[in-house]
Parts: structure tokens; sequence; C-alpha cells
């Protein structure tokens, strides 16, 4: 329930990289609450982001397309993060079951920290439930397309970072 002062909800994620499917939550995050912060973790603790900070940011300010939504890095517990903010809530995508395994876990080690912030669960769209940061990332690095999958700055990129297909990559044949 609204006192008068904006709604503010915060998506956190690694983003490495961003995908059309954390657009997609990110953009229904972005009707529902007034205000959006994404929240990108500056280093994740046991993962080796391919991406800087600097890019998965800019991946995301160069996609969205709602204006209220800021795109923000951080490297705190995202509670003091969502605190900072203002924000009544943290919203996630699940993908799976296994994704609800993982954020059932993290959404009552945050309620033991802060109380105050709720977790909104958004169901991914079904064109967006198989998509995933690693099996865009894999699928580039093999010397696929990810276009469809992630923003078009993003399939540049990979296209830079895997200009042929690499060793063992099916190559289409010559007409």
């Amino acid at each position: 329930m609204s006192d008068g002062n904006p709604v503010v909800a915060i998506c956190p994620g690694t983003y490495d990289p961003v995908t059309n499917g954390h657009l997609d939550i990110i953009g229904r995050a972005a009707a529902i609450f007034d205000r959006v912060v994404v929240a990108v973790v500056r280093e994740p603790p046991h993962k080796s982001p391919m991406f800087s900070v600097e890019e998965r940011v800019g991946f995301i300010r160069d996609a969205v397309v709602e204006s209220n939504v800021e795109v923000e890095e951080f490297s705190e517990l995202v509670v003091d993060f969502a605190r900072k903010w203002g924000a009544r809530t943290m919203v996630k995508g699940l993908r799976a079951i296994s994704d609800f395994e993982w954020e059932f876990q993290m959404h009552h080690l945050n309620r033991t920290l802060a109380p105050e912030i709720e977790t909104t669960y958004l169901i991914a769209d079904s064109q967006f439930s198989f998509v995933s940061s690693s099996s865009v990332k894999e699928i580039a690095a093999f010397g696929g397309k990810v276009d469809g999958l992630v923003p078009d700055a993003v399939a540049r990129r990979f296209e830079e970072l895997f200009p042929s297909p690499r060793p063992g990559a099916p190559v289409s044949p010559q007409e």
C-alpha cells in the first residue's frame, strides 16, 4: 500500500550478460512499481564475470526503454543497497524449479537481515524460460548466434569476442 511516496523496487543480479529474459522482468516490474533500480553486483561472490561491471551496466542502460528504470552497480549486501534506495521490495525472475530453490533460500536470509523488505517473484515469460546468461555465453563461445536472446549490443559484443566459429563448432555448409 502506497503512503503517497513512490514505491521503489530493485532488480538485483549479475547480468553477465543481460538477456531478453532479464529485460522482460525489468519491463514488467516497471509497469508495477513507480521506480525500478536495476542493481548490478560489481564483484559477485563465487562467480567470475565475463564482462566488466561497466559493460554490464552499459548493456542494460542501452536496452532499457522504460523511463522509470535506473541502473546502478553495487558491492554491498543487497538489502543494504535496497535500504539506500528506499526500496520496499526486490523483484526476482523465476524460470524453473532450480531458480525457486535458490531464491527461496535467499528470501529467508534477506528477510532475516531486513524484514521490512519484501521479495516479489515474476515468472519468466515462456519464450524466455530457457534463456540464461550462462547458456548464452556458451552458445556464443562456440560460434552460435545469440540474436533474439540478448539485446543487440550484447550480440555485437559477442561477435567481437568470438568472430569466427570455435574449434569443434559446426560450420555452415557453403551454397
